[in-house]
């Protein structure tokens, strides 16, 4: 089982690239989970027509007790995979990392991993600030592999290093290590330069560069991956070939 958390600045395209390459192993044949670990719980929703998941903060709040199977908190969607999100406090009230570490404590006793047995696990978590319960999936021994999304934006690459750093704090205690920087254009001048240099300078690797594409959002306004649209366009095989190399 590969276990993967996925971080970035809010609004950096990391939920979208999380949602496609949850596709993508998919399409590669793998059973996958995708946990988004926002409280604006949209992670999921591309695989899923467009059509939420009930977050699980939600559900235990509605009904005032935790969830007793762990079919009431999830769905199935494109190319089977198990869609879960952790959703938040009600907006002003209580701290949205405690989100986190409530629903995988849940997920645990639920036995998630051994009711579906998934070859990949995909964590997608607000990256702008590194703390908490948002750095659950670093210090906790849930993920192996953190991969960083930036543009050659001057804040993405700001809170790409803040990631980094973060995760570099726990290197000597065998937790998750960064895999490599997605760069996910945005049409800066002289991004791939800038990236590339940043990733450089941390002894990281930009392992996928992913065009500036209208596909993906015409396909998201459908409520679907670019992935599950057309997996022939080029911007869906750069996310498969991204796939392919972290299976390999």
């Amino acid at each position: 089982m590969i276990k993967i958390a996925i971080y970035g600045k809010g609004g950096i395209g990391k939920s979208t690239t999380t949602a496609n390459l949850a596709a993508a192993f998919s399409t590669l044949g793998k059973k996958v989970i995708q946990i988004g670990c926002d409280p604006k719980a949209d992670s999921t929703m591309n695989l899923l027509g467009g059509k939420p998941v009930q977050p699980v903060m939600d559900y235990i709040r509605e009904n005032d007790e935790e969830p007793d199977k762990i079919e009431q908190i999830v769905k199935e969607g494109f190319g089977g995979v198990i869609c879960i999100e952790t959703g938040g406090p009600t907006p002003g009230l209580g701290c949205a990392g405690r989100g986190i570490i409530t629903t995988f404590s849940l997920l645990e006793e639920l036995e998630l991993f051994e009711t579906y047995s998934p070859d990949v696990v995909l964590y997608d978590v607000l990256g702008d600030v590194v703390c908490g319960g948002f750095a659950a999936p670093i210090r906790e021994g849930y993920a192996e592999h953190i991969l960083i999304v930036t543009s050659g934006e001057k804040m993405a690459l700001y809170a790409a290093n803040n990631i980094n750093t973060a995760v570099n704090n726990f290197e000597d205690r065998g937790y998750a290590k960064v895999k490599g920087i997605v760069l996910n254009r945005r049409n800066v001048e002289n991004e791939y330069e800038k990236v590339d240099a940043f990733a450089k300078e941390r002894g990281l690797e930009i392992i996928a560069d992913i065009p500036r594409s209208n596909d993906i959002n015409r396909y998201e306004d459908m409520g679907k991956t670019v992935i599950e649209g057309d997996p022939d366009l080029p911007v869906s095989q750069v996310y498969i070939d991204l796939a392919r190399k972290l299976l390999g």
